[in-house]
């Protein structure tokens, strides 16, 4: 039969599969579509309506004979075509019909039946009888018409579509037709072998052709669908597949369908297999599911807190095959961590064998385990690289001393006890940022960058701006140094992935808050001993009683907060990431979990919340504004004691005394300096001053323990700060 002589056909094929155009031939033309290049059709392919079929598409529409002197084709007509069949005897009509019909099935036309085109743009090809023609023969003729319309639509299919411009699939399924077309070609030289021998008749030619009229329709009905939808691509093994899925009851043309479907399909997983085992896409007919966007650098990562480098250098585009949409996003992921490796410049190839070559066979689906193995591979090659080494581990730790400020910094610690056993400490940088923490939050808030968890549903302070308010003009008029103090830090490829410029600058938001926090604790307990250098002076009045109890308010205060934030919010999370990581199985894991690390510390250390975040700024502000009081209001001993010589235990013993006799002295002169200057001091201006800090700290204070425990109910992370914070304020 003939559709089993196409399948094995197409069984054979399986060993050695139709290829299609080489786009690389020499002497050709270029065109361009859509960014994509490929060899224009030469001319004389074009220029040869016989050849592509074209010659049936520009019949006119009419009902007119194409035998007419009119006719495109009259210098190929032999004979007279306007004699009518019915002249003839019923046994002679049959034999001119199977003459007529030998022909018309290999798309020429005959002389007793013509070939017409109907009306409409999209009208196809259809034969005409002659109308003389014995009734009995003209049924039987009639039923074998079709399949010779069908050769037709197939035949201009494959001649228009093996042009290079409509891509790979399209050549590997134009190819597979023209194999079909051949056993087809075949089978008609035989059946006129039979006839010439006459052994031929009409009804036997019936017979024949008809096992193989559902598939040729089957056929049709794609190429006609992909002709009118102008289809490429994964369009193309889509509506192979829809086809095939649709045609259950017959399962000759089901069958085709699929193995039209694997065939077709070659081409579009040979592009697959160089993505998933190398990382590289080799699509020169852009028919790839997965896009590539060269503008986009790595360099980007550490220049851009913006930077789409990892989401959008490679990406989905639509249409995916059907066969691999519930693939596709694993596809792109092992694709883009081998192109990471190759980045970097480690040379990795999946291991790949025969079995490892990607088909698609219909129930087959054994390429969706080779796509799995390909993944975990490309996984585990980079996770172990980063890990490894890169020491993803000690970057991170090192991140933490600096920005979290797990240990003491600044002064020579940055460069001696830290720096000393740091490996990366070459990395990192000081810097000054423009502007305060809270306009930085909000410029980044309106900007969109990685702050989209901000608390935007809290009331406006009473009688304060909301962050959006804050003046960039009053900002760089009152910030300091030490508020916009801040690190930088050099982070190279491939662990920019994870430490980006967006993840950076969370972690420089992080330190600037706990940096200022440490500042202001400090400038306090150099007023608390300011204050403790004045016991021994009992001419200050009353007034100074009032002032410890603030400052200790003050102290207790900044010590909580940054308590609060050292103890129960960073070490807690980072000791819970460092956990998750060590089980990760994948870079996107591992970034995940440290964005969520990130994400987490942000919100619980306030920065998320602009209405507390406002409120602890003010009271940072008033403690300063107090220690820098006090410092003018009370003479400092630092000063005077840093005076006092240093006595090594080497010194003799009336060295030693010696030195305690001078710095005896140098306490009573400080003391007479501090009643004096005490006593010169206005005591009404002193106490007025006071009074109006611990009216404020009080005030802020209150208002900023109210709105956490209002707040504690649907973040109870709150309540921890706000029980710490309990007390403060009440001894004033």
């Amino acid at each position: 039969m003939a559709s089993k002589r196409i399948l094995k056909e197409l069984k054979d094929l399986q060993k050695d599969p139709p290829t299609s155009y080489n786009a690389d031939h020499v002497g050709m033309s270029m065109s361009y579509m859509e960014g994509v290049s490929y060899p224009a059709t030469p001319d004389w392919d074009i220029e040869r309506p016989f050849l592509t079929g074209q010659i049936y598409l520009d019949i006119k529409v009419t009902g007119q004979r194409t035998g007419s002197k009119n006719s495109s084709i009259d210098a190929f007509k032999n004979g007279d075509v306007n004699r009518a069949i019915g002249i003839f005897t019923p046994s002679v009509q049959e034999l001119l019909v199977i003459d007529d019909l030998l022909f018309t099935m290999t798309g020429i036309e005959g002389k007793y039946i013509w070939m017409k085109r109907g009306r409409g743009k999209d009208s196809h090809i259809i034969f005409q009888v002659d109308a003389s023609m014995d009734l009995a023969l003209q049924e039987l003729a009639k039923r074998i018409l079709p399949l010779c319309e069908n050769y037709i639509v197939i035949h201009s299919f494959v001649e228009s579509r093996s042009h290079f411009k409509h891509g790979l699939v399209n050549h590997a399924f134009a190819a597979t037709l023209r194999t079909i077309l051949q056993d087809y070609h075949a089978m008609v030289a035989q059946l006129e072998h039979q006839f010439r021998l006459g052994r031929l008749s009409l009804q036997g030619l019936w017979f024949f052709c008809q096992p193989m009229m559902g598939a040729i329709q089957a056929l049709t009905t794609v190429v006609q669908k992909a002709s009118a939808q102008n289809l490429s691509g994964s369009a193309i093994l889509n509506l192979l597949q829809n086809q095939a899925a649709a045609m259950a009851g017959d399962n000759a043309a089901r069958s085709l369908l699929e193995k039209l479907s694997q065939y077709a399909s070659a081409a579009y997983l040979g592009i697959l297999e160089r993505w998933v085992y190398e990382g590289v896409i080799d699509d020169p007919y852009g028919e790839f599911f997965i896009a590539e966007d060269k503008t986009l650098q790595k360099e980007s990562l550490t220049e851009d807190c913006n930077a789409k480098y990892w989401q959008q250098r490679y990406s989905l585009k639509p249409g995916i095959p059907s066969f691999l949409l519930n693939s596709a996003e694993t596809i792109l992921t092992t694709g883009k961590y081998l192109n990471v490796l190759r980045e970097c410049g480690h040379s990795v190839q999946v291991p790949f064998s025969e079995n490892a070559k990607l088909t698609n066979s219909g129930s087959d689906h054994r390429y969706l385990e080779c796509i799995n193995i390909a993944y975990n591979f490309a996984s585990a090659e980079l996770l172990n690289l980063i890990t490894h080494k890169y020491d993803l581990m000690a970057r991170l730790r090192s991140m933490k001393h600096y920005f979290l400020l797990d240990q003491s910094l600044l002064d020579l610690a940055l460069r001696t006890s830290i720096a000393a056993t740091d490996p990366f400490h070459e990395d990192l940088t000081c810097c000054v940022e423009r502007t305060s923490l809270l306009v930085q939050l909000d410029a980044m808030k309106k900007m969109g960058n990685g702050m989209s968890d901000l608390n935007t549903d809290a009331e406006p302070l009473e009688g304060d701006k909301s962050s959006s308010d804050i003046s960039n003009q009053s900002d760089s008029i009152s910030v300091t140094g030490l508020e916009t103090f801040t690190l930088d830090y050099k982070v190279p490829w491939p662990l920019s992935l994870i430490l980006s410029k967006k993840v950076l600058t969370k972690y420089q938001l992080i330190f600037r808050l706990l940096f200022h926090c440490k500042h202001v604790q400090r400038q306090l307990c150099g007023t608390w001993q300011a204050h403790q250098g004045t016991r021994g002076v009992n001419s200050l009045g009353t007034t100074i009683s009032g002032s410890y109890v603030l400052c200790q308010n003050m102290l207790h205060f900044m010590q909580s907060l940054v308590h609060y934030l050292t103890f129960e919010v960073l070490e807690p999370n980072w000791h819970v990431m460092c956990d998750k990581l060590q089980n990760t199985e994948s870079i996107d894991e591992v970034m995940q979990q440290h964005d969520f690390f990130l994400n987490k510390c942000q919100k619980e250390c306030l920065l998320l919340w602009p209405e507390i975040l406002q409120k602890v700024e003010k009271l940072k502000s008033i403690c300063l504004q107090y220690a820098a009081a006090i410092h003018w209001l009370i003479p400092s001993v630092s000063v005077l004691d840093s005076d006092a010589p240093k006595v090594t235990s080497s010194e003799s013993v009336v060295q030693k005394e010696k030195s305690n006799k001078t710095t005896n002295r140098i306490r009573s002169t400080h003391r007479a300096l501090a009643n004096r200057v005490w006593r010169s001091s206005d005591e009404e201006t002193f106490k007025t001053t006071l009074e109006k800090f611990e009216e404020e700290f009080t005030e802020q204070m209150k208002g900023l323990i109210t709105v956490l425990s209002s707040r504690s109910q649907s973040e109870p992370y709150l309540a921890h700060l706000a029980q710490g914070l309990q007390g403060v304020g009440n001894n004033l």
